[in-house]
């Protein structure tokens, strides 16, 4: 979408946060995402894992097979030799609410964007 910036209007790629089941850090926006080992792995090839985004699970429970199969794969990886799996580990993440987010407040800047 089109965002007014110190030379005109700028094009920007614009993602709804809550509605992509983003979280916001203490430094930034993150998205979660999980490694999933490749059953049937090609000859020439040294890929190991694709990397797809990772959902809640009160989101992930509600998806169909189908859906879950159609969550887009957004690379790949490959596990080096000498390494282990590791367990895996259960993390709580804390997302705030959007009531819980501060507002800037104060004169409307010149511009939509930082830069």
């Amino acid at each position: 979408m089109p965002l007014k910036g110190k030379d005109g209007m700028i094009e920007c790629l614009v993602i709804p946060i809550a509605e992509n089941s983003l979280f916001v850090g203490e430094k930034g926006i993150y998205l979660d995402l999980q490694a999933w080992e490749i059953k049937e792995k090609k000859a020439d090839r040294k890929t190991t894992h694709i990397i797809k985004q990772s959902y809640p699970k009160e989101v992930f429970d509600q998806l169909s097979d189908a859906q879950k199969q159609a969550i887009p794969i957004i690379g790949d990886a490959i596990l080096w030799g000498g390494f282990t799996e590791p367990e895996p580990n259960n993390f709580q993440v804390e997302v705030p609410d959007k009531a819980s987010i501060i507002q800037p407040t104060g004169p409307e800047p010149e511009d939509d964007l930082p830069f």
